[in-house]
């Protein structure tokens, strides 16, 4: 027997899907920024003369890209208040453990920018006086910035995608919403199909950005 669709009984929630929606919105945008300054620090920590300044960015660095997002956030949440003896809450530890996972991946994204600038144009900015933050800020970045903004963007729609992830510790994201729909409707392929339509609204404008931006780049280059 053909199943027989019915959204009409999962829209009457719509503002639980709303919700979540706005809160994978506020989770990503929060995460996003918190994400650039970490990345930025563990960026010219990367960069640093000092060994251990840039030792000790490098673990980060690794730590956090090589293990999986909800493994650390599993960790946040439940481990770490074992080790600090303070419960953590869960929209804290989503907030953190988002931030530092995408925090290791813009620092990579930085330092890939900035070290592909060439060097000649350091040595000519020198030869005339200025020192080196003056280097780093007037010339280095503003030219690393517009190489970095494809992936940066791309990280940012992987970002988004990511927060369907902290429904695993009861954040009432998206995706979480989605589960408690069903878990009154019985309707999982509704309830699911609304969600990955609303991902898709959202996400599919960021890719087209990015691949637009990138075309550009290769354009005037």
């Amino acid at each position: 027997m053909p199943y027989k669709w019915d959204f009409n009984t999962v829209l009457q929630f719509w503002d639980l899907f709303a919700w979540g929606l706005w809160l994978t919105f506020a989770y990503t945008l929060g995460s996003i920024v918190v994400g650039v300054v970490i990345g930025m620090v563990i960026c010219f920590g990367r960069l640093s003369r000092f060994r251990f300044i840039s030792g000790l960015s490098r673990a980060y660095q690794e730590v956090f890209r090589c293990t999986p997002l909800l493994v650390q956030l599993m960790w946040f949440y439940y481990a770490l208040p074992l080790l600090i003896g303070v419960t953590i809450e869960n929209y804290v530890a989503a907030m953190l453990t988002l931030s530092l996972y995408a925090g290791s991946f813009y620092s990579e994204i930085f330092r890939g920018g900035i070290l592909s600038i060439d060097k000649g144009q350091t040595e000519a900015a020198k030869a005339i006086a200025m020192s080196d933050r003056q280097v780093m800020w007037r010339i280095i970045i503003p030219q690393a910035f517009k190489r970095v903004l494809p992936s940066f963007i791309n990280q940012s729609v992987i970002q988004f995608k990511n927060t369907s992830l902290i429904s695993v510790i009861s954040v009432g994201e998206l995706a979480y919403m989605a589960a408690v729909v069903n878990g009154q409707t019985y309707r999982p392929l509704e309830a699911f199909t609304i969600v990955a339509l609303l991902y898709f609204v959202v996400l599919f404008p960021m890719t087209q950005a990015a691949d637009y931006v990138e075309h550009r780049m290769r354009v005037s280059d």
